[in-house]
């Protein structure tokens, strides 16, 4: 049984859907950073720009004031306070440029004192500090990036006012966390739908219709039924491939018809010189020389009759049908001079040619019985294959020459000779019928003693599953 994701169909459905999410995974985390970079900026000149009206009106206001100013300053993410040391010691010139050229832009030109700044993310704790533990707005946005896990980015900036003092500003603001909105599922949802119904439609109309029919095609081809020219359809690629395999279809029928017809013709034209020898070893005087030239013509015919039986073995344009593997191998028992018995096998139902394979399984049943002094014959499904076994009880062939027995006109001696019957060719039109139907004969010795041969023939995809139960 395949595997349902083993169609082309179902992996490209996959690798679709699969593409789509990773691209809009990674189309989510480009905006989510580009919308981090964007709050930076924000919060960075935002942070410059209070920083710097705060530095002018403490420079401008009166020393009792300063107090009042940062403490209206002040505010739930940004917190200014005025020190002898500066809170950064080292500026960040990577991230903090942009920062302190914004602010000596709102700062009057005549400003040249130092300004240090310091972007840098810091680890959330899991408990809220001491001088947080209370309810209010930075207390509340702490408690939610806890709950988030979202870490933070610190910005800090230094800035020496005039008496030595310095403005220390800290401002805290989180990265945006990944977000996955209804509109992104929704779009998500709409392109894989217009993708997968552009990608069916070429799938169904334009590839995999003429790949089933060339797959069906050659399968009834291997099998021996004849199959016509496929239409040339669909993509480039599948068009070379439908014309190469009707080219070849074309090449095999030729090449196989033009042998047989030879191999027939050689046998049909051996027929009247033979006929001419016998008339004329008739008239030899001669008792003992006439029997044996009649004898040698004799056997000359006989092969010569073979030959012309091996090639309609070969020609024959017998349609398939379907048929019930028990009950065809029943009426072949009853048709039968000598009786074999049937060992039974699962219902299964199998498309073949009845005539060819019935003359097959005929020619190894009477081996069976001439060499082993009966035959059995039991059938089962292995896969996507019919197998049918044709056992005996005889002395079996040596090993060597399990395969050298299917060559035309190949006779064993001792128990499988001349004298017995026949001429070699049963086990190679047996052989030739069942290679016809897609499948092999083989044969094996049985370790209890005797002969296996085993018929191989494939199911073709329209009885595959078409068993029954009793």
């Amino acid at each position: 049984m395949r595997h349902p994701f083993q169609s082309l169909r179902a992996q490209l459905v996959l690798l679709i859907l699969g593409s789509l999410a990773i691209a809009q995974a990674v189309s989510l985390w480009l905006l989510s950073d580009e919308r981090g970079l964007a709050v930076r900026a924000a919060i960075g000149a935002e942070a410059a720009g209070r920083a710097a009206n705060v530095v002018r009106l403490l420079e401008e206001a009166p020393p009792d004031l300063r107090p009042s100013i940062l403490r209206a300053a002040n505010s739930p993410l940004v917190r200014f306070d005025l020190g002898p040391k500066p809170l950064v010691t080292k500026s960040d010139h990577h991230h903090g440029d942009v920062v302190v050229a914004r602010m000596r832009a709102l700062l009057d030109e005549r400003f040249s004192r130092e300004i240090r700044v310091n972007l840098r993310e810091t680890p959330m704790p899991a408990m809220l500090p001491a001088h947080l533990d209370e309810d209010g707005e930075m207390a509340r946005m702490h408690r939610q990036m806890i709950r988030e896990r979202i870490t933070p980015v610190e910005l800090t900036l230094s800035v020496a006012l005039s008496g030595g003092e310095w403005l220390n500003v800290a401002t805290r603001f989180e990265r945006p966390p990944l977000q996955w909105r209804n509109i992104s599922i929704l779009s998500f949802g709409v392109t894989a739908a217009l993708l997968l119904v552009a990608v069916f439609w070429f799938l169904l109309a334009r590839l995999t219709g003429p790949l089933r029919r060339l797959s069906s095609a050659a399968d009834r081809f291997g099998r021996g039924e004849a199959t016509g020219s496929l239409p040339v359809a669909g993509p480039t690629e599948v068009r070379d491939l439908t014309a190469a395999f009707n080219r070849m279809q074309g090449r095999l029928t030729r090449f196989v018809s033009d042998r047989t017809q030879l191999l027939a013709a050689v046998g049909h034209d051996l027929r009247s010189p033979l006929t001419a020898l016998r008339v004329r070893a008739e008239l030899v005087d001669d008792e003992e020389t006439r029997g044996s030239l009649i004898d040698s013509i004799e056997e000359m015919q006989m092969m010569a009759e073979a030959t012309l039986t091996f090639a309609e073995g070969l020609t024959g344009a017998e349609a398939s049908e379907t048929v019930d593997v028990g009950t065809w191998l029943s009426a072949l028992s009853g048709d039968m001079v000598a009786q074999f018995e049937i060992s039974g096998g699962p219902p299964l139902q199998a498309r073949v040619r009845p005539v060819s394979l019935r003359r097959a399984i005929r020619n190894l049943v009477e081996n069976a019985i001439r060499y082993g002094g009966g035959a059995c014959v039991g059938w089962h499904r292995a896969g996507d294959d019919l197998v049918i076994e044709v056992t005996d009880t005889g002395p079996g062939i040596p090993a060597e020459k399990l395969d050298q027995v299917f060559d035309p006109f190949y006779r064993l001696e001792g128990s499988r000779s001349l004298e017995t019957g026949g001429h070699g060719l049963g086990l190679s039109i047996a052989r030739s019928i069942a290679r016809a139907h897609g499948g092999d004969i083989t044969l094996e010795n049985r370790p209890e003693g005797g002969l296996k041969a085993t018929v191989t023939v494939p199911l073709s995809h329209d009885t595959h599953d078409e068993t029954h139960n009793p």
